[in-house]
């Protein structure tokens, strides 16, 4: 008796993905099923293409036809578990980060893809824009605690409401407030409670004294991303290069998202920013800088966004920098990695005073005594809304989505990093995009 032998399973086509959606995902899982038999580049054209058909169907079905609000690590997970193949797997997703920047199988690009696809609808972006702007649930516990203390150590942050001021301060001081996913979830809980609190009228940043030899006992602001924990693989599309852009910046930009009940009015609560620049504000640093309504630097400061040099993208400022600086600067700071330094004339259109750094503790109480009144809300959330579209900032994040995670799995950053962790092993200060701070 002679045996059949079985028809061979035949690769999905681009054309499989555009079905109906019932077909489609079951395409799509044959051929993650497959997957290591091909190469990368074709799963992702075929993920690419089920979500240009697909992403508002994948969205509501993820939310519950927009009903439920979830963050982003949330969002990727549901999306693995519902639709096979899609996104990687919390476990590929594991196994991946455990691993340093240069050994990483590089699945956080097929993350890219989905939440560029899903950023890319004005419905379903807009929904998840939207669910990003509030509160967090690590916030919403430690309210009542900040409420009736004022007081909150969030470990890379520290937050103190005085006289009606939150004041942020950045204690990062191992790493000159180089930022990494740990920080940016202090950042974000330290925004909401500084938004959710009754008590707070304005809001300060401002960088803590730092131990570091170079720089002991002398406040610092930022010096960005942390190249240490880019290179070790700690830096998340996620929980970092997303989660910062969509939560903390544009909380401080927009306003957070709370649900009183007063449908007659916006559901959006803001309040005005102030920074205070002390030594230095680079990349994320200076990115900061963009969204705040009052910026002060000390005479010896400087400001730089030197990401284009490590070959990434610096967050938002790309769209948000020339409107503070014009287009032909803008390119000079982002493209060259042009510093400005707090004595140089262009420096005044990015910050608004500039004080002798034994000076600048008075300065800043007196902005934020100008910038109390009753009216400045109302006023700055008007200016932001004729300044930025959020139709703009939602198409502008899903290109950055897809930019970004590639960027960081390209063999010049990855090279770059590599050569930044192996001096700084060896005893240099440096810990974040560009320069080592002199």
């Amino acid at each position: 008796m002679t045996g059949t032998v079985p028809a061979p399973v035949q690769p999905a086509r681009t054309g499989e993905m555009r079905t109906n959606l019932p077909g489609a995902r079951a395409a799509l899982a044959r051929a993650a099923q497959q997957s290591a038999a091909q190469p990368p580049e074709r799963m992702r054209a075929l993920r690419s293409a089920f979500l240009d058909t697909h992403a508002d169907a994948v969205y509501a079905e993820l939310t519950a036809d927009r009903t439920r609000r979830l963050r982003l690590s949330e969002l990727a997970a549901a999306a693995a578990d519902a639709f096979p193949g899609l996104v990687p797997t919390a476990a590929e997703l594991a196994a991946d980060r455990a691993r340093a920047q240069a050994q990483k199988v590089g699945h956080e690009i097929d993350l890219g893809i989905f939440f560029c696809r899903i950023l890319r609808s004005p419905r379903s972006g807009g929904h998840l824009v939207d669910a990003l702007l509030h509160p967090t649930a690590r916030a919403l516990e430690l309210l009542p605690e900040f409420t009736a203390t004022g007081q909150a150590d969030l470990g890379s942050v520290r937050l103190e409401r005085r006289e009606g001021a939150a004041r942020l301060t950045m204690c990062r001081d191992d790493c000159l407030n180089a930022e990494d996913d740990r920080q940016v979830d202090d950042m974000e809980t330290a925004v909401d409670l500084a938004l959710l609190d009754p008590g707070v009228e304005i809001c300060l940043l401002r960088g803590g004294e730092m131990t570091h030899p170079r720089y002991a006992g002398k406040r610092v602001f930022s010096s960005g991303i942390n190249l240490k924990s880019l290179h070790a693989g700690d830096i998340s599309l996620d929980n970092f290069l997303l989660r910062r852009e969509l939560g903390y910046l544009h909380k401080i930009w927009r306003g957070i998202r709370v649900d009183d009940g007063a449908s007659w009015h916006s559901p959006a609560r803001a309040k005005p920013w102030v920074a205070a620049v002390d030594s230095f504000a680079i990349g994320g640093g200076m990115q900061l800088l963009l969204v705040v309504d009052h910026v002060l630097a000390a005479s010896d400061a400087y400001l730089s966004l030197p990401a284009a040099q490590e070959g990434i993208v610096p967050g938002v400022a790309n769209l948000r920098l020339p409107r503070y600086t014009g287009p032909r600067l803008a390119r000079q700071i982002i493209l060259e990695g042009r510093r400005i330094q707090a004595a140089d004339p262009e420096a005044r259109l990015l910050v608004d005073e500039i004080h002798a750094p034994n000076e600048l503790d008075r300065a800043v109480e007196d902005s934020l005594d100008r910038l109390r009144g009753p009216a400045v809300a109302a006023n700055r959330k008007m200016l932001n809304a004729a300044e930025e579209d959020i139709d703009v900032f939602r198409r502008y994040m899903a290109e950055f989505a897809l930019e970004q995670s590639m960027r960081t799995h390209s063999a010049d950053v990855i090279g770059k990093v590599g050569r930044f962790s192996a001096r700084g092993a060896s005893g240099t200060s440096a810990t974040s995009i560009g320069k080592a701070p002199r």
